[in-house]
């Protein structure tokens, strides 16, 4: 059961104070103390993590930070946990949330991400399965409370807007006639839009944690559960960070019940997301945070390789996809 209680009046220092000494102080006002806290690497919003280990207790545990912005992301976080528990989707425990404070006190699934553990999904067969399970799982939630959690349905209007970044920063490809582009990405983003059902809109390897020697795997990060295109989820596990080669991916496909006879929809998906995954790459560059720019190239390949294959796409030629592709390629190098 989740607790949620505030801390004592005055506990903390500032309302965005998320130092390791402030999050002590919460756990006190909690009733509980700290042997040690150590900031982890935050993901890629303001949130700010701690792995926690606690006086009495053997088990470590994860503090989350939420700034003032995120609160309504708090709030979904917790409702959510629930939901998917309640699937059979292995998500944290949620021992404590706080909302007053921001601070809520997770289950420690462990030390890395499946994305830090293998470099290839040919290392991780079982976690692959199990996180596919997991995807359709969460295809499988009743709509109307996903619906009701808040966030937007990834629709195909939302779906346009995530691709404005894109071609904002990916350097505009010689020969690359802009409009009709745009109109095809228009199109593809019609097609998504079409049929929606529950998503995780984030499930990739950085978001999931091998559990144990069974090939199990934790599902973190999922405060934006909504609706989105069928095989939204599985685009983004099969082409985000860890890219499936051909093999692993007809095999993944075969066994992700959502995606039956759907192989159009997939490749729509894997267009869709990998262009929007590389300008939020070039974003962050943009802002100095350059680690994820060795990803610009891959993930547009992952998209331009389904560009034939697609009516909406098809007729850009073969010249586009090459324009695109040095496009990528000059961006990385600047």
């Amino acid at each position: 059961m989740i607790r949620r209680r505030g801390a004592a009046r005055g506990a903390l220092s500032t309302p965005e104070d998320s130092s390791a000494s402030t999050v002590g102080r919460w756990l006190v006002a909690q009733g509980l103390r700290a042997r040690k806290v150590r900031p982890l690497v935050g993901d890629v919003s303001s949130r700010s993590y701690f792995r926690v280990e606690l006086e009495g207790e053997t088990e470590s545990w994860i503090v989350a930070r939420y700034p003032l912005e995120l609160a309504a992301a708090q709030r979904r976080f917790a409702v959510a946990d629930t939901l998917l528990a309640g699937a059979g989707v292995r998500v944290p425990a949620l021992r404590l949330d706080d909302p007053e404070q921001r601070f809520a006190l997770l289950e420690d699934l462990g030390p890395a991400t499946l994305y830090e553990a293998v470099s290839d999904w040919r290392q991780a067969p079982r976690q692959l399965t199990a996180a596919l399970r997991a995807a359709d799982a969460i295809a499988q939630l009743d709509r109307a409370t996903v619906q009701a959690l808040g966030s937007p349905a990834l629709d195909a209007d939302l779906l346009r807007r995530e691709l404005e970044q894109t071609r904002e920063l990916l350097p505009a490809p010689v020969g690359v006639d802009a409009p009709r582009f745009a109109e095809a990405l228009d199109a593809l983003c019609t097609r998504l839009g079409s049929a929606l059902v529950p998503c995780h809109r984030d499930f990739m390897a950085r978001n999931l944690v091998p559990l144990g020697s069974a090939g199990e795997v934790g599902v973190l990060d999922f405060q934006d559960l909504r609706r989105g295109p069928i095989g939204y989820d599985v685009a983004s596990l099969l082409n985000d960070s860890l890219f499936a080669d051909a093999d692993t991916e007809a095999r993944a496909l075969a066994a992700a019940g959502e995606l039956a006879g759907n192989a159009m929809q997939y490749r729509a998906a894997v267009v869709q997301r990998s262009l929007k995954a590389v300008g939020t790459y070039l974003a962050f560059a943009r802002r100095g945070k350059l680690r994820h720019l060795p990803l610009v190239a891959p993930t547009l390949e992952r998209a331009l390789r389904f560009f034939p294959d697609l009516p909406e796409t098809a007729g850009l030629g073969v010249a586009v996809v090459e324009a695109l592709r040095r496009a990528g390629a000059s961006a990385v190098v600047c």
